[in-house]
């Protein structure tokens, strides 16, 4: 199954602020908010949420298209990404933007606040996917992920066009869009990505009932947390699937995106619904344990024995004929 990601490519700066942001939030002032973190900690590390979901699809033994825009800082980055199995032959190179920059300050409980500077992301609307199609022979599904606003527009209305499968993941641009921006990226799509909260925000900048959301998709993934995931479709009871106990909590950058690699992963295997949101929660833990979301490893044995201990033996017989872990 070719499937292309397309989405933001960045670099993160992570920082951790030992304290509670909302400790620090006057009630009655909250319009008029001045504030600045004092920060233990800054690691920086390859992230956008294209790139890491296509890392971890590659983790996991596929070769996925990665399909966005970067600047010429990005030969590292390119060689990281292809030596763990990804296809960039369509990601474009910028001759005048950097490529994009996520900062993110973490606090003790977990919440973020982040700021992302586009850089050569505004170039994505320059690309177009019919030479991609073309290049694969085909492709069987296009993740839209969150990139330049037009980007996301251009590749939904071209995916739509084409007859091409896709899949909404507006992740953190639903803060910029309007509600006639979400419209349009949502209808049709075989699956619409979300956590709870941007589901809310989703119905919410809409005006659409969660029922009505659900009658313009085929699949809705909403992720949970700690409570794992729920799918819906239309006239069936909701899936729930619960997540995998973590080892230890590290940094929740990037969880969501390895959630969608292991979900994807297996969308590509054939597998059920039921076993592709278990190896998006695997998947996802995995970068819970790391700070940021391409410094994890998959080995082959310890992901297949997790996956046992949470699912039982029985489904991860089933995933093994598939899983080829990048590492042993």
């Amino acid at each position: 199954m070719r499937i292309a990601v397309t989405g933001s490519i960045a670099t993160d700066h992570l920082m951790t602020f030992p304290g509670r942001f909302s400790d620090q939030l006057i009630a009655g002032q909250l319009d008029r908010v001045s504030l600045s973190f004092l920060v233990d900690d800054l690691q920086i590390r390859r992230g956008g949420c294209a790139a890491n979901i296509a890392f971890g699809m590659g983790c996991l033994g596929l070769r996925p298209i990665l399909v966005g825009a970067v600047g010429a800082d990005f030969a590292d980055y390119r060689s990281w990404l292809e030596r763990h199995g990804v296809d960039c032959d369509s990601v474009h190179t910028s001759e005048l933007h950097h490529t994009a920059r996520f900062l993110c300050t973490t606090d003790d409980d977990h919440n973020q606040i982040a700021s992302f500077y586009t850089g050569a992301m505004a170039e994505a609307r320059l690309i177009e996917l019919g030479p991609i199609a073309e290049r694969l022979g085909g492709l069987d599904l296009v993740l839209v992920g969150p990139n330049d606003p037009d980007a996301m527009l251009r590749h939904t209305e071209e995916a739509r066009r084409r007859g091409i499968p896709f899949a909404a993941d507006f992740s953190q641009q639903i803060a910029r869009m309007s509600g006639d921006d979400i419209r349009p990226l949502l209808d049709g799509a075989a699956y619409l990505f979300s956590n709870d909260y941007e589901k809310g925000m989703i119905e919410q900048k809409t005006g659409l009932s969660a029922e009505e959301v659900l009658d313009r998709v085929e699949v809705r993934v909403t992720t949970l947390g700690p409570k794992g995931v729920a799918i819906e479709r239309r006239g069936e009871p909701i899936l729930r699937v619960p997540a995998v106990p973590e080892l230890g909590k590290a940094d929740p950058t990037g969880v969501g995106d390895g959630f969608r690699a292991g979900f994807l992963a297996g969308l590509a295997w054939g597998l059920s619904l039921e076993r592709c949101g278990q190896l998006g929660n695997l998947t996802a833990t995995h970068v819970l344990e790391h700070v940021g979301g391409q410094e994890y490893r998959l080995g082959q044995r310890v992901f297949l024995d997790r996956f046992a201990a949470a699912y039982g033996s029985e489904a991860a017989d089933e995933i093994s004929r598939h899983v080829r872990c990048h590492h042993p």
